[in-house]
């Protein structure tokens, strides 16, 4: 990828999909997504694989998220590359959720498709999350589950 402007939009795709997740901005982070995507999540929660529209995807978010303190996801050293009239971007990733003074991180990779959306805006249509490692007590995700659902 060599055009300038083609890159800096990309990445500002990126710095709003982390930005909406961290500040529980659900309507940013919806319009990162395209009306459908594929997401790719096995390595996190077996079984998260598939197509699902961009609202069930935040939906998702939304009963969990806002359960926890604080949550920063951080995606660095993005690689651009064109593939078929989409631009696919990997990013090294770490993602640290904050619940009651303790911390559970994940690191690993991000691999986002993104292509135009019908509007002519960038939008990613696939999602593959690839976690290559863990630190801290992953059971605090379901706490923080509980307490959106019991909000």
């Amino acid at each position: 990828m060599t055009d300038p402007q083609d890159r800096a939009q990309v990445l500002d795709l990126l710095a709003r999909f982390a930005h909406g997740i961290d500040g529980r901005d659900w309507a940013l982070y919806r319009s990162v997504f395209a009306d459908d995507v594929d997401v790719d999540y096995p390595s996190y929660r077996p079984g998260s694989v598939g197509r699902t529209t961009a609202d069930a995807w935040v939906e998702r978010g939304r009963r969990l998220f806002p359960g926890l303190d604080a949550t920063q996801h951080l995606l660095a050293n993005a690689w651009l590359q064109r593939d078929a009239g989409e631009v696919v971007v990997r990013t090294s990733m770490r993602a640290d959720h904050f619940l009651d003074g303790a911390r559970y991180t994940l690191g690993g990779s991000y691999e986002h498709r993104v292509r135009r959306g019908d509007d002519g805006e960038r939008v990613i249509a696939g999602v593959t999350l690839t976690v290559t490692w863990r630190e801290g007590d992953e059971g605090m995700l379901a706490v923080a589950a509980a307490r959106v659902a019991s909000a």
